[in-house]
């Protein structure tokens, strides 16, 4: 008669499945902006018919209306299609500063969280000292070193958030680690490497999905800042950090900043909206 020990990660699935048919209506919402977000960044040209970067010098500082959504900026650009177009630097940098938070800060907390001993103290040192470090501040140090362009400020950002995806993951890790589940099939006879990618990182990285949909909103208001500091593309490039920067000198017209700035805002709250949901279904 043989044992068979499984991880209980199939039925946190169905279970979230099931809450997943019960998604509340502010969340229904909340999917549906960052898919047209999404939407805008892959595919521009099918929300817009106007070009982002030659304007109409007679149509300059046009208020908003059914023409021009957004109103026009100082060149006679339609400011929709700027943002529209602005959406997929914006978006792009997002996902590459996470990929990196949670690529680089999963691996560390992994090995501190299962190795333990001398390998856990040494990297959660390391992770101490970058959670001494504001994130911005050290998203600002890192993108001074490499460069001013935008995906040096993704970089700059995803670096930012090596340490708190290492520490959650370390966390998760000690804690799956330490489960009945683990311990049976150690004594089953499971190699400590299959034990890991088995179990421990199946079930760890539950707490990862809901932090990176956290991180992603605010990789956007941080890349948006680099980019209003002028550490982001320089014009004509569209970030959406970059149109506020460029629609605070014109307060006179102030859709210029409100529009870019609705957007960003709108984006981060369904992106953490999102991200409560999927804590509270996990």
């Amino acid at each position: 008669m043989s044992l068979v020990y499984s991880s209980p990660s199939s039925g946190v699935a169905a279970s979230r499945w099931r809450t997943t048919l019960r998604m509340p209506p502010i969340v229904a919402i909340s999917f549906a902006i960052v898919v047209l977000v999404i939407a805008w960044s892959i595919a521009p040209g099918l929300f817009t018919s106007h070009s982002p970067f030659v304007g109409v010098p007679a149509d300059k500082l046009l208020g908003p209306s059914l023409e021009h959504w957004f109103g026009t900026d100082h060149l006679g650009r339609d400011l929709y299609t700027r943002v529209v177009y602005g959406t997929a630097s914006s978006v792009t940098s997002a996902l590459v500063a996470v990929v990196i938070g949670v690529v680089a800060g999963g691996l560390i907390g992994l090995m501190a969280g299962f190795l333990g001993g001398w390998v856990d103290v040494v990297l959660a040192r390391f992770v101490d000292v970058l959670l001494a470090i504001p994130k911005f501040l050290l998203a600002v140090i890192v993108v001074t070193a490499i460069g001013f362009e935008t995906i040096n400020a993704a970089i700059a950002t995803g670096v930012s958030a090596v340490a708190i995806f290492a520490r959650v993951s370390r966390a998760e890790v000690i804690k799956t680690r330490q489960a009945t589940f683990v311990e049976a099939s150690f004594l089953a006879g499971g190699s400590r490497w299959y034990i890991l990618w088995r179990h421990i990182l199946p079930n760890a990285s539950r707490s990862i999905l809901p932090l990176a949909v956290l991180q992603f909103g605010e990789s956007i208001l941080i890349i948006a800042s680099l980019a209003f500091l002028g550490y982001g593309d320089p014009p004509p490039a569209s970030d959406w950090g970059l149109l506020i920067s460029i629609g605070k000198d014109y307060l006179k017209w102030p859709w210029l900043v409100y529009a870019p700035a609705f957007v960003t805002i709108l984006t981060v709250l369904s992106v953490n909206r999102i991200s409560r949901w999927l804590r509270k279904t996990d």
